[in-house]
């Protein structure tokens, strides 16, 4: 029982003597903060007690392209926290190869009258994809939000990290360590993130046509990084800026196995700053997404709508920070 009392006022970001009062239904608790306590309570797996079991939570639906990624789970910590302490229960919904689509889990969330969804990394922020799902979620006047960057007709208040700033900073560093034919490994064609990443380099090193073998498109695998990462460094590039900490992993690999040493002589600059980059070898070079507070943001975006406050329409940009590590070293000869 004291193991329990002590999960569940963690999760609801409460004392255990509130914790208490709640489950033995004594007063002198508001209803904001029984509500949170009743969802920590679902969300850790216990069960209410038996005079309580008949109110059901408010259900907020978080959506996920994958689980693979160390990214996803950790905005899912963060949201799912947040939401219980505002009182929501989290339906977690993640993608997997050959399972449940993401519009057949909007249906799903729409049978279950869920009070609004955040969506992370679906196809709103691929510009060739189908987005009539989202289009039903608009016609039901359900709360949504997107966190980073999706196409811009869909009208969803967004929270982003600034992939601007993000390769501006990847981009100085390699310059800085004198690198000068650098590449990028960025995800496919019409993902607006990396159109974005890539119009920012063109700004920042001046690219022209010539510069376009300086780019090639991935599936977000280490796989197909592998491959993508394989032409760059056969065409004498030295320093390579990655979608994705997951695509420069990949990276790495394909500079091995073509005989080369990172940072020796290929240095390698992630995106994201998901778990286990410190334990890599060599430790991952990358641009830390601010997860924590964006994922908060998207919960504040929500819960607003979600009360009657008003929707915010602008796109919050937060601002990334590069965490240099042990694969970006001076380029060859320096």
């Amino acid at each position: 029982m004291t193991k329990r009392l002590t999960e569940v006022a963690k999760k609801a970001g409460v004392s255990e003597a509130t914790v208490s009062r709640v489950l033995n239904g004594r007063d002198g608790v508001s209803e904001a903060t029984r509500t949170a306590v009743l969802t920590a309570l679902d969300v850790l797996g216990y069960e209410r007690p038996t005079k309580l079991r008949g109110e059901r939570a408010r259900l907020v639906g978080l959506v996920l392209p994958e689980l693979q990624n160390p990214i996803f789970p950790a905005l899912a910590e963060v949201v799912t926290g947040t939401l219980a302490q505002r009182g929501y229960t989290p339906a977690l919904c993640a993608r997997t190869i050959g399972g449940v689509s993401e519009m057949d889990y909007v249906e799903m969330l729409l049978d279950h009258q869920v009070s609004g969804v955040i969506f992370a990394g679906g196809s709103y922020a691929l510009a060739d994809a189908r987005h009539d799902h989202y289009r039903r979620l608009t016609d039901r006047g359900l709360p949504v939000v997107l966190v980073n960057a999706g196409v811009d007709e869909l009208g969803f208040p967004r929270v982003s990290t600034d992939d601007a700033v993000a390769v501006e900073q990847a981009y100085g560093h390699l310059r800085s360590l004198g690198h000068e034919r650098i590449g990028m490994v960025l995800g496919p064609e019409g993902h607006v993130p990396s159109r974005r990443k890539l119009d920012a380099m063109i700004r920042a090193a001046g690219w022209g046509e010539d510069d376009a073998e300086c780019v090639q498109r991935s599936s977000f695998s280490m796989e197909g990084a592998r491959v993508a990462a394989t032409k760059l460094v056969e065409r004498g590039v030295t320093g390579i800026i990655c979608a994705s900490d997951v695509l420069a992993l990949g990276t790495i690999r394909a500079a091995r196995r073509l005989g080369r040493s990172v940072p020796t002589d290929i240095s390698v600059v992630g995106y994201d700053d998901s778990a286990f980059m410190t334990c890599t070898d060599p430790p991952l070079t990358t641009v830390r997404q601010p997860i924590e507070t964006m994922g908060q943001a998207a919960v504040d975006l929500l819960v607003t709508q979600i009360e009657g406050a008003g929707v915010l329409q602008d796109e919050l940009l937060f601002e990334p920070e590069l965490v240099v590590r042990g694969s970006t070293a001076p380029a060859p000869g320096r």
